[in-house]
């Protein structure tokens, strides 16, 4: 029985990498400190999780962006707008990267970035592949040919991790017609050869391939490339042992033709799907092979303690089947969507003990890994014994603890009515009292919420936490940020204001830390994209408002000015989706109690007179589940959350939310039945192509698509946003349309925020007076 991992935090314990690239974007850094300080946090990861009883380390799991985007260049699938960096500049593979993720304006050049989306069901995003009828790859980048010799030369054992190529073709998106990417495999696969026949020289044994992929419906011809993809490295490599590794949901049709590929280990996610186990169990060719099983049994994407008891009873199951010899144990996933370190965790203010003792973060997860192979090879040591019982008393406690339950809360919830999540009237007739209620002009101009948190603005806040600075010396500093914003936004002539959420620390954390039933960590930091880290709240209990949590902010900054300040709030699935949430009841549930929550807070800014009101919803099309047959019962659920916590105002209050880096072909139904009176969402990077949806649906609400892109430092010109608006028009009548950026401009600078929306106020008006006063022919 071996013990395994499929990944590790790239971030370093504290940030380290996120520190380091952006003082390396700033040119406080070189490229050399930057890669000395990324192999330290390697060697100690491979360290840690060394001493931790992990037998079989993972290597490549480490990137600077993102395993996708690595991938690119892995293949040389690199497109055409960046080769003059290449052939010209001669730019490193490192600089290359950076510019791919972010765009690059210097030097005469102006390139805009690749696209970027979520991660299957995760917050977590990845640059996406850009491929042509064309498309040609070579091995490009030696990354993991060098990260695997760095192991080596440290001392280490370990399993390099490639994104297998078929998942990696369907990642990707076809930017122009005529051709379907999976066409495309036959000239890739050559790379996969070239690099395995690279680690095979260099020592490998073991080869992680993850090919999540096979968590989705596939069909038939996606199933081919996988028999062909995987048929072809046996034949070549028949030394090489391959781990086909696939997380986040079964195999589900897929299985038939996984159980015939011929690998050597199979990693099943037992957390998200344990009903399979006992499938491929069944499966005889299966049992009287000598393929492996690898029983993904501790949560990786989760922070709550493993219950070992169930666990052990998978592998024990497996165990029973095919023998310990042919079992690997592991975590579900890659460890890269939970925090590092629960030692780190040392404020009882926020975490509580009692709460802290239930959970597990990726270094603990390790030493759960551990301490399952030991009980499940050693049932009757000592050792053993004393793991399962100190596990059992610490699931109980967590079972009966006072904290949980909240009888008023579920009482509500229960109580809750169909009429709860319906406004008062259709679109059409609110649509008619708002435009006489709020006055505003052919395509509005707005931004979605949040303006740059300055290194000023997050040091006011470290000083007021750490009490070196007073509530009201922190408040007056946040009034006077507010009032700024707003003279601001008045002076380039925005349409409808924000406040700019300068006293926000995160669109979840800040109200996390309102809600009852919410707990909070000091260093319980992930990745979600790049050097951008988010810090989930953890949901324990039950979870009610206590008291109003935005409308002094929002009812300070509308007094600030004559035109609509919009009230900013995050929406009840979001909350969820980027929380680590509670297990022991349905997520339905709990996204109910949060919908009640957020509902009484829209009330509440109403009463207080704001009349337009913003929900963000990013994350309703990330929770969609992966297998088909599980997504309309997940949408209906998170719409009606969405409407109970949007339902309770009068028509006359516009109601918009807010998506981002989403396809929304599968779900444009729900997003239409979610009744916002205004979406707005991202379509800068996609050059407006995500409204194909909207269009071919007749989606019947007012949309704002998003004009540049908020991910990148690059400032758009005027022209360029212009006709993104015209492309808009092909799909949007000119009534229904708004004018914003893709998202918040929270980690932009305002050197860039304040050009860029004054580039897009002259495209709105410039395309408002084309309207309005034609040229005549």
């Amino acid at each position: 029985m071996q013990t395994h991992n499929l990944g590790y935090p790239r971030i370093g314990s504290n940030r380290e990498l996120k520190k380091a690239s952006e003082q390396y974007w700033a040119g406080n850094m070189t490229a050399a400190q930057l890669e000395q300080a990324a192999k330290k946090i390697r060697e100690s990861n491979w360290m840690l999780q060394k001493d931790a009883g992990i037998d079989l380390l993972p290597v490549n799991d480490f990137s600077f962006y993102d395993q996708v985007l690595d991938t690119c260049l892995m293949t040389g699938a690199i497109p055409d707008r960046y080769h003059p960096l290449i052939e010209k500049e001669q730019m490193n593979t490192l600089d290359l990267l950076f510019a791919m993720a972010r765009g690059y304006q210097k030097n005469g050049y102006d390139l805009t970035a690749m696209e970027m989306t979520k991660w299957f069901d995760t917050n977590y995003h990845y640059i996406v592949p850009e491929f042509k009828k064309d498309q040609r790859f070579i091995f490009f980048s030696n990354k993991i040919i060098d990260q695997f010799n760095e192991a080596k030369n440290a001392g280490f054992q370990t399993r390099p991790v490639l994104l297998g190529p078929v998942t990696f073709l369907l990642l990707g998106k076809e930017k122009e017609a005529g051709f379907d990417r999976l066409d495309l495999l036959n000239n890739l696969l050559p790379v996969y050869f070239e690099v395995l026949e690279k680690l095979d020289q260099q020592g490998a044994y073991y080869i992680q391939v993850d090919e999540p992929c096979l968590a989705l419906g596939l069909g038939e011809k996606a199933l081919q490339a996988i028999k062909t993809t995987y048929t072809a490295f046996f034949k070549r490599f028949p030394n090489l042992r391959i781990m086909l590794t696939n997380y986040f949901d079964c195999f589900g049709a897929n299985l038939e033709t996984v159980l015939s590929l011929p690998v050597h280990i199979l990693h099943l996610d037992l957390v998200r799907c344990p009903l399979q186990l006992d499938d491929i169990l069944a499966t005889p060719a299966f049992t009287n092979g000598r393929t492996h099983l690898s029983l993904g049994v501790v949560d990786g994407r989760n922070i709550w303690k493993n219950d070992f008891e169930q666990s052990l009873s998978l592998i024990q199951k497996a165990t029973a089947k095919i023998g310990p010899g042919r079992i690997w144990i592991a975590p579900s996933c890659s460890l890269l969507h939970v925090p590092c370190d629960l030692d780190l965790e040392t404020g009882e203010k926020t975490l509580p003990q009692e709460i802290k003792q239930w959970l597990a973060f990726a270094k603990q997860k390790l030493a759960e890994v551990a301490a399952l192979k030991q009980i499940a090879a050693n049932p009757e040591e000592a050792l053993s014994k004393t793991l399962l019982e100190d596990n059992a008393r610490c699931m109980k406690a967590r079972r009966t603890s006072a904290r949980i339950h909240h009888q008023q809360v579920k009482d509500r919830v229960a109580a809750i009515t169909a009429a709860d999540a319906r406004r008062n009237s259709p679109f059409f007739a609110r649509r008619e009292k708002q435009q006489q209620e709020l006055a505003l002009p052919l395509f509005p101009t707005t931004t979605i919420g949040s303006f740059p948190q300055t290194k000023e603005v997050r040091s006011w806040r470290a000083q007021w936490k750490k009490q070196q600075l007073s509530d009201s010396s922190y408040n007056q500093l946040l009034q006077e940020a507010t009032a700024n914003a707003i003279r601001r936004q008045e002076a380039i002539g925005l349409d409808v204001l924000v406040h700019g959420e300068f006293e926000r620390n995160d669109m979840v954390e800040y109200f996390g830390e309102q809600l009852a039933g919410f707990a909070f960590t000091q260093n319980g930091w992930v990745q979600s994209y790049g050097s951008r880290c988010v810090k989930p709240p953890v949901i324990y209990g039950d979870i009610y408002r206590p008291n109003p949590m935005t409308v002094a902010w929002s009812v300070y900054a509308q007094s600030l000015t004559s035109k609509h300040v919009k009230g900013m709030l995050t929406g009840p699935v979001t909350i969820l989706q980027w929380s680590f949430v509670r297990n022991d009841q349905p997520r339905s549930l709990t996204c109910n109690q949060l919908a009640l929550a957020i509902r009484d807070e829209v009330t509440d800014l109403e009463k207080a007179g704001i009349r337009i009101i913003q929900i963000d919803e990013p994350a309703i099309r990330e929770g969609l589940p992966l297998r088909k047959e599980q997504q309309e019962a997940y949408l209906n659920w998170a719409v009606t959350a969405f409407r109970i916590a949007a339902s309770g105002v009068q028509d006359q209050t516009q109601i918009h939310t807010h998506m981002c880096y989403s396809a929304f072909n599968d779900s444009i139904h729900a997003i239409a039945a979610m009744d916002a009176d205004v979406i707005t969402i991202e379509t800068a990077r996609s050059q407006m192509k995500l409204l194909d949806a909207f269009a071919m649906f007749e989606y019947p609400n007012d949309i704002g698509p998003g004009v540049y892109d908020i991910h990148s430092p690059r400032v758009p010109s005027e022209d360029e946003m212009l006709a993104l608006l015209e492309k808009a028009l092909e799909a949007i009548p000119a009534e229904r349309l708004w004018v914003n950026p893709d998202c918040g401009l929270k980690t932009r600078a305002w050197e860039e925020t304040m050009p860029a929306l004054t580039a897009m106020i002259r495209a709105a008006k410039t395309l408002r007076k084309r309207i309005m006063d034609p040229v005549p022919e």
